[in-house]
């Protein structure tokens, strides 16, 4: 007798927020164990051309290429700039004088300002809790950076680098959900890919030398994880979350990145942990909260009253008759 395993529909989005921030907030660590390996440009050019190389072939044996017009690749190369490009190519610049922790508690202030762009070009509702959500957000994460910067424990130009890339990705999150591109997932991530391999490449090659590669197992280890797990999975998740939910929902788990970016600083690079990082951490998780808390339908409806010897339909606060009137 056989049985089958499938996930209950409404623990997917949970399952795939969980594994999303898990990987995403341990890419900053293993980026940095790359590093000491490999230039920054050369790494993101290899990373990106293979993970292409792997999601175009996958797109390739599941025929999807038939289901993408001109418009949707001009959309998702567009969105490779910004999403892995910029994003990332800042991101890991930055990283050289940075550490990995400082750099996620940064980029989880994606939510701040994808909520305020995501109100004026996506009509998404800004209320109240989630305002006081994402202030308690930005304010933890801008009082472990400020702690830090005050003590001489990172650069200011690794912080300008790294507050481009969250500009960058912001843009590419109001973006992907304007333009909607379509195509699968595996489509629209190879697609991405390649225009972010072919934009970084001619600086990678202008600017850095391939013989400062040092071919280690750590180096090999690390572009493996990106690739496979970083470029491919992570980012397909990403996009699934935004498609399935508004883009200030989707951006909120970001808040998520600070304790475990911290956390994966300390396991893998053994990143010195500072009380103020733990301080910080307290308004960020109730900011979570605030944001993503769904909001509260009223308990009292107002049900109008037919007379009628038919039966009658609750519609929400409405009553339907099978006539098909309305009260």
């Amino acid at each position: 007798m056989r049985s089958t395993f499938s996930i209950p529909e409404r623990a997917v989005l949970p399952l795939a927020v969980f594994t999303f921030c898990l990987i995403w907030s341990s890419a900053f660590s293993v980026a940095k164990l790359a590093l000491y390996d490999c230039p920054p440009l050369l790494l993101l050019t290899a990373r990106f051309l293979l993970a292409a190389a792997i999601t175009l072939g996958a797109a390739a044996f599941y025929a999807d290429w038939r289901r993408l017009a001109g418009r949707d690749v001009a959309a998702l190369a567009a969105l490779g700039v910004l999403n892995y490009a910029l994003y990332l190519g800042l991101n890991t610049v930055g990283m050289l004088s940075i550490s990995a922790g400082l750099s996620a508690l940064i980029i989880s202030a994606n939510p701040v300002l994808t909520a305020l762009l995501a109100a004026a070009f996506l009509n998404e509702r800004m209320t109240w809790r989630k305002a006081w959500g994402l202030l308690l957000g930005v304010g933890g994460v801008a009082f472990v950076v400020g702690s830090r910067v005050n003590a001489g424990l990172s650069s200011p130009v690794g912080i300008a680098f790294t507050l481009g890339a969250l500009l960058s990705l912001v843009i590419g999150t109001i973006l992907f959900k304007r333009l909607t591109p379509g195509g699968s997932l595996w489509l629209g991530n190879g697609v991405q890919n390649l225009a972010g391999g072919l934009a970084v490449a001619p600086f990678a090659f202008a600017f850095e030398r391939v013989g400062d590669i040092v071919p280690s197992t750590r180096f090999f280890l690390a572009l493996a994880y990106s690739i496979v797990l970083v470029s491919i999975v992570a980012y397909m998740l990403w996009f699934h979350i935004l498609k399935v939910s508004g883009a200030t929902v989707a951006s909120s788990y970001h808040f998520l990145m600070p304790p475990l970016g911290i956390l994966f600083g300390w396991l893998l690079l053994g990143e010195h942990v500072e009380p103020v990082d733990i301080i910080g951490i307290l308004p960020v998780a109730l900011g979570i909260y605030l944001v993503t808390r769904p909001a509260q339908r009223s308990s009292t409806l107002r049900l109008h009253i037919i007379k009628s010897g038919r039966g009658l339909t609750v519609i929400d606060d409405r009553i339907e008759c099978p006539s098909g009137k309305v009260s």
